[in-house]
Order: structure tokens, then C-alpha cells, then sequence
């Protein structure tokens, strides 16, 4: 699997658009790439049931009828937020194989497309399911892109940021109906994984059964968040019941010329993606 780079031939357009896909939601956002300046931010947020192909037609409605989406952009960015993945160490990692991978913990279709991509530097790569439709749009709608998986993203971010650091951390990505977890011992993955929940009390249970199956005290790890989540949530108020040190991630937002504002932790792995 290749993964595919802008090649734009407008040498003086400095904007990048980054998408994020997900069957529960999709968020836009524009950037300045002279400046990093967030010029535009949208999402919506979609009905769980809601398949591959409905997200499509959501997709071209909403560049349709914007013309943010519609300009000339320099680099173009797909993140794929979904639970069809899994890490596999470098060293034991054949790419001929991929599928095999994701059979435990992913129903495979005979059609289905396996992308892979390796997290540089860490010994570690991501295999997963992109929306092939999906894909298939932006490339005719913008021309050759980018594109990941989400986890990739956060995996990336938090190694390459915390490597170094001897504290065990809980790393959090919080999401409509899904919850990305990564736990970091002595700046190494020691859990990366996707949790689908409902409730308050099906996001503390997955949250506290990962915590007790690596023998980490609730009481005293940092456990830091991104993604859907605010202090009034419920979710939040939950978690801060049985865990104690908690925290956001620390990002500056950005301007925006629009009068949405981008919640420096909400979109986090959104503006991080490159």
C-alpha cells in the first residue's frame, strides 16, 4: 500500500485542508500553512447506524455547499477514525500478511482494502480498513492526498513527545460512541486500543478495566485527554469520579476568521495531522 502525497501544481497556494471520517461524525478544517492559522473549522455530527455510503453523500453535500472546501489546496489530509485496526511490531510485521492481522479483531469483507502505516521511529505499524468510497472522492475531487488512520495520528504524537519520559501516562482520544486508549510505560506502548461505549458508565468501565489489567493506580497516573469531551460532560464527571489526576491536552488553537472556535484539545489530532 502507497500512500499518496499532494502534488499541487499551484507553487503559491499556502492552504491545507485535513478531514476527519468517522461513522458517527466528520470535521473539516482549513489552514494557513504560511501562518498555521486555522482559517475554517466545521463538523457534523451523524447517527450511529450510518453506513460507508451515506457518509459519502454527506461528505460531497458538505463541500457542495461551502466554498472553504472548494479552494486549491496545497496538501490535503484524510484521517479514518473507526475500530477495523490494530498495531503490529515492526519486527514481526510482512506486509504480504496484513489481513491476517486484522482477522481477530475485525470482521473482514472479501473486498475490503488493508492500509497500512508505519509509525517512524517507534518499531510499531498501524493496519487498518479505510473507507475505499471514500477514498475514491477525494482523489477525484482534489487530486493525490494523504491519508491515515486517527490512531496513527496519536500514536505519533504522544511517542514522539513522551519517549523519553519514565512516567506511566494514559493518553485518552474521546470520540462520539468510540474511545481511543494508549497507555505509555517508560515511553513505550504498552496498550493501544479502541473501545466502543454508550454510557458514562461503559466509558469509566473500559477506562478502569485497562488501568487494572496493567496494575496502574487510578488515584496518581496522569491521564491526559483530546477529542469530545468538556468538563460538564457527564463522561468527564464520571471519570474524574474514580480517577483523579486528569487532564486535557495543552494546544493553542489558532485564529480563526470564522466565528467558530476551535477547541485547542476537542480537535486536537484533527490539526495535528500531517
Amino acid at each position: 500500500m502507497i500512500q499518496q502525497k499532494i502534488s499541487s501544481t499551484h507553487k503559491n497556494i499556502q492552504y491545507s485542508l485535513s478531514v476527519q471520517v468517522s461513522l458517527t461524525g466528520l470535521s473539516f478544517l482549513v489552514k494557513d500553512l504560511s501562518t498555521q492559522e486555522s482559517l475554517y473549522f466545521s463538523e457534523k455530527i451523524l447517527d450511529s447506524n450510518t453506513t460507508a455510503e451515506v457518509l459519502l453523500i454527506e461528505i460531497e453535500g458538505i463541500v457542495a455547499d461551502n466554498e472553504m472546501l472548494q479552494l486549491p489546496y496545497k496538501e490535503v489530509i484524510v484521517l479514518f477514525s473507526n475500530n477495523m485496526y490494530t498495531c503490529v511490531p515492526s519486527a514481526l510485521f510482512d506486509e504480504t500478511k496484513a489481513i491476517e492481522y486484522l482477522k481477530f479483531n475485525s470482521k473482514i469483507l472479501a473486498n475490503d482494502f488493508i492500509a497500512v502505516d508505519p509509525i517512524d521511529n517507534h518499531d510499531m505499524v498501524v493496519v487498518y480498513i479505510p473507507y475505499v468510497n471514500i477514498n475514491n472522492y477525494f482523489f477525484e475531487r482534489f487530486g493525490s492526498f494523504q491519508y491515515y488512520h486517527v490512531v496513527s495520528v496519536f500514536l505519533k504524537e504522544k511517542l514522539n513527545s513522551d519517549t523519553f519520559d519514565p512516567a506511566s501516562k494514559m493518553f485518552l482520544n474521546v470520540q462520539e460512541e468510540q474511545l481511543d486508549v494508549i497507555v505509555l510505560v517508560k515511553g513505550k506502548v504498552v496498550l493501544c486500543n479502541s473501545f466502543i461505549y454508550k454510557t458514562p458508565e461503559d466509558f469509566i468501565y473500559y477506562i478502569l478495566f485497562c488501568l487494572e489489567q496493567l496494575n496502574l493506580n487510578p488515584d496518581t497516573i496522569p491521564l491526559i485527554m483530546s477529542g469530545a469531551i468538556e468538563e460538564k460532560d457527564l463522561n468527564y464527571e464520571m471519570l474524574f469520579t474514580y480517577v483523579r489526576n486528569i487532564s486535557f491536552v495543552e494546544e493553542t488553537a489558532g485564529n480563526l476568521t470564522e466565528s467558530t472556535e476551535v477547541v485547542s484539545h476537542k480537535n486536537y489530532l484533527l490539526k495535528k495531522a500531517r
